[in-house]
């Protein structure tokens, strides 16, 4: 039995996180942590988990919950898991940090776009990039996860067997994501409110938006060498799910390429990922047919004109962007099979 906590167990990606981990026999969730809800019943808060737990929110004492506890969730916005690791919280248990903390290596990169002074650098060289598809063996002997943003997850998935192969001139690639508003979490904000959200959609972040640089970072490892590009979000009225249209020029080499035979890279790539789909024939993802579920459906287009390749991927950011693949983590942290309670199929409609 697994004994896990979450800190932030009251936000949507920590809600998720309960949701996914009360339907396991082999975990039991210890520690609901709360800042804002210290004392209620977590039931109150989430009537959906009604019968399913009595717990009541406790505080946010990392301390207190790593004696208690073998794996630490912590669902929080950036800072806090900084804010609150030390070494003796991880020679007791282990960390998966749904917050962009530890994800980018450069501490000078993290302060810029985040605007926060880094509390705990000393970890971020240990914290693991915990995308299975590409760190899996790492993964596993982890004590410190960085689970990936939910907008890298997916742009990753979508653009990573082209840009691995060195098949995309990565200097043009430009990256058009939209995504659902619970992605801007569960805090009252006005640009978020109903009759502000429905019947439009926006970009946001142009040029600025925080998920730029881990995105550069991990595709620069890919690619073995520096990767700029262009990425713009966009506000959609629902409520979960990330769709990427990846656009990027083909290198000579690709040019002589068939698109089955590019297409045939991400075939290979992806045949044993349990939860990467690569669709059939010019079928194009849809963030309707992953809701609800750990899936990422990628697929790609060539434009023949103009000699660039179209990479999309649409995957929940609920799920294999926050919950779903920090649980995936666990598994393979614990030596589960890295499936387990997660071979959910996507809710439709």
């Amino acid at each position: 039995m697994i004994r896990a906590g979450i800190i932030g167990a009251t936000g949507y990606a920590g809600g998720e996180l309960a949701r996914l981990l009360l339907q396991r026999e082999d975990v039991e969730i210890k520690w609901f942590g709360s800042k804002s809800y210290v004392g209620q019943d977590y039931t109150s808060i989430y009537q959906n988990m009604y019968q399913l737990t009595e717990a009541v929110c406790q505080s946010d004492d990392m301390n207190q919950m790593a004696e208690q506890v073998d794996v630490i969730f912590t669902a929080t916005p950036q800072g806090l898991c900084a804010s609150l690791i030390s070494e003796e919280i991880l020679s007791k248990t282990k960390v998966i940090d749904l917050s962009a903390d530890f994800r980018i290596k450069d501490v000078s990169v993290y302060e810029t776009w985040y605007q926060l002074k880094h509390t705990a650098p000393e970890f971020i060289r240990e914290a693991v990039y915990g995308l299975p598809e590409i760190n899996r063996e790492k993964i596993k002997s982890a004590r410190l996860i960085a689970n990936p943003g939910c907008y890298p997850t997916c742009t990753f998935l979508s653009v990573y067997p082209l840009a691995k192969e060195g098949l995309i001139d990565l200097s043009t690639l430009i990256v058009d994501a939209k995504s659902g508003t619970s992605g801007a979490g569960r805090g009252a904000k006005t640009a978020n409110l109903y009759c502000e959200v429905n019947e439009s959609i926006k970009a946001y972040g142009v040029a600025t938006h925080r998920h730029t640089p881990e995105i550069e970072e991990q595709l620069s490892h890919a690619a073995g060498k520096p990767v700029t590009i262009n990425f713009t979000p966009h506000l959609v009225p629902m409520d979960r799910g990330i769709l990427v249209t990846a656009y990027a020029s083909l290198t000579e080499e690709a040019k002589k390429l068939s698109s089955e035979a590019l297409k045939d890279i991400y075939h290979q790539y992806y045949k044993e990922e349990p939860f990467v789909r690569v669709l059939r024939g010019d079928i194009c993802p849809e963030t309707r047919w992953v809701k609800g579920s750990n899936f990422v459906d990628v697929n790609i287009k060539i434009d023949s004109r103009t000699n660039r390749v179209i990479m999309m991927g649409a995957m929940d950011n609920m799920v294999k962007g926050a919950a779903g693949q920090a649980i995936q983590n666990m598994n393979l942290m614990f030596g589960l099979p890295e499936d387990r309670g997660l071979r959910l199929a996507p809710m439709f409609p």
